[in-house]
């Protein structure tokens, strides 16, 4: 068992130094604090209770729980929400980020290069060639936005010459759906592509709802897979139970539900609907390259309320909760795979970060004595912090010792030329708390 390092649980903790060192992480989440403050919104109280009775709810009834629980399914998923999981072999591209729409919670302006391809569109086409002559083995390959059907012949081209150079690519294709005609449909038939994902607004009037289900409804006879993505916002739990209906009556594949989340702008529209920030955000703080922001407390129960009702109600389209810490995964698994780290390390196939074990100031000598017993002399002695690292494989040595162990989550970055492993996170366990199974 890990614990998390509260502001209550370090001062629980008995060895001073290990105690001295844990405050450095607690500085950390204040000053996050401070800045999410600093956005103009607040951090909503913890939810974590809640939230653990609809995982096990969930759990009872047969709902399926995909990448250290950050992904959770019924009935079906899309293959291309499995790959994104490490985002190996997996590509999104797009042609700009021109958009007819203009959505409050759209994350796209954080972007980088958002003032030029908002403006002007990318070569998207370049970017396939330049993907074959490397010789990767492309086996997802998205095509989103902005609105991709503002470039309507692009689109068509994009899809037709991904099947061309990768014939086993799996396609699909990010819309709104307002632009979708029979023609484009049938076009898009030709270039085999697999897979479309409408977006529905659930503060969209109700004609334009019924237009897009209806086009959703059509594009099911030209694309094997249609589906809609969307994020869940807090408060619009029976209007997702009635719109879920519809999609069950119309048979498409599946919905992704994601984590509603607050993208750093509009930040009016968010206070005038008394949004508020999950609490914590993330397990373990970063900088995410993915550019959706904050996840707004309540999204998540929400969607797991929404997997509950699917499969009390026994409808039979696929439904994946996509949280933001789901997103995060595929970065913290290409950042750290197949590099050269201490032998202390271990990666953790639980989550993609490297991890060790440490112990603190009076607690080195004893952890010492046993591993001179057992000839082990895989550790790192940190003077400036005084703490012995070691591989986590070596707390089993210590079970009889009455010591207090945090257990280092790290991330290998890269500066200019050289790289670094950064700690990011620690956690609280000892000798007989630690299953290295199911804790890393």
């Amino acid at each position: 068992m890990l614990i998390n390092l509260s502001p209550e649980q370090l001062t629980r903790i008995k060895n001073p130094t290990f105690k001295e060192y844990g405050q450095i992480y607690l500085s950390i989440a204040d000053r996050f604090k401070d800045w999410v403050n600093q956005t103009g919104l607040i951090l909503d109280k913890d939810l974590s209770e809640e939230t653990a009775a609809l995982l096990k709810s969930l759990r009872t009834k047969g709902a399926l729980f995909r990448n250290d629980n950050k992904s959770i399914y019924v009935n079906q998923i899309s293959p291309a929400c499995v790959a994104c999981q490490k985002g190996v072999g997996s590509v999104s591209l797009f042609i700009s980020l021109m958009c007819h729409r203009d959505c409050y919670f759209c994350f796209n302006k954080n972007q980088d290069n958002y003032e030029e391809f908002s403006q002007h569109k990318r070569s998207c086409l370049k970017e396939l060639d330049s993907l074959h002559q490397q010789g990767g083995k492309l086996a997802h390959l998205g095509l989103t936005g902005g609105e991709p059907l503002l470039h309507k012949p692009e689109t068509v081209e994009f899809f037709r010459r991904a099947k061309e150079k990768f014939p086993r690519v799996y396609t699909r294709l990010y819309t709104s759906g307002d632009l979708i005609d029979e023609t484009l449909l049938k076009d898009l038939q030709e270039t085999h592509l697999d897979e479309i994902r409408f977006s529905i607004k659930v503060d969209d009037p109700q004609s334009l709802k019924e237009d897009i289900l209806a086009k959703m409804s059509l594009a099911k006879n030209f694309i094997p897979a249609v589906m809609v993505e969307m994020p869940v916002i807090p408060g619009t739990l029976e209007v997702m139970k009635d719109l879920l209906l519809k999609l069950d009556s119309l048979g498409i594949f599946g919905i992704n539900l994601l984590e509603f989340c607050f993208p750093l702008n509009n930040v009016e529209v968010f206070q005038k609907n008394n949004f508020q920030i999950k609490n914590p955000p993330y397990r373990v703080l970063y900088d995410y390259w993915y550019a959706g922001g904050l996840p707004i407390s309540r999204s998540e129960i929400e969607c797991l309320q929404l997997l509950e009702f699917i499969l009390d109600e026994k409808l039979s389209l696929g439904a994946q909760y996509c949280s933001l810490e789901n997103k995060h995964t595929a970065q913290i698994y290409q950042q750290n795979l197949d590099q050269r780290v201490a032998k202390t390390q271990f990666f953790s196939n639980k989550d993609y970060f490297y991890k060790s074990a440490k112990v603190f100031g009076e607690d080195i000598s004893k952890v010492l004595k046993v591993f001179r017993k057992l000839h082990n002399t895989n550790y790192i002695l940190n003077e400036d912090y005084q703490f012995l690292e070691f591989h986590v494989e070596r707390i089993k040595d210590l079970k009889k010792l009455e010591i207090e162990i945090g257990i280092s989550y790290n991330v290998m970055e890269k500066r200019e030329d050289e790289t670094f492993l950064r700690e990011l996170k620690l956690d609280l366990t000892s000798p007989k708390l630690f299953d290295q199974k199911s804790d890393i």
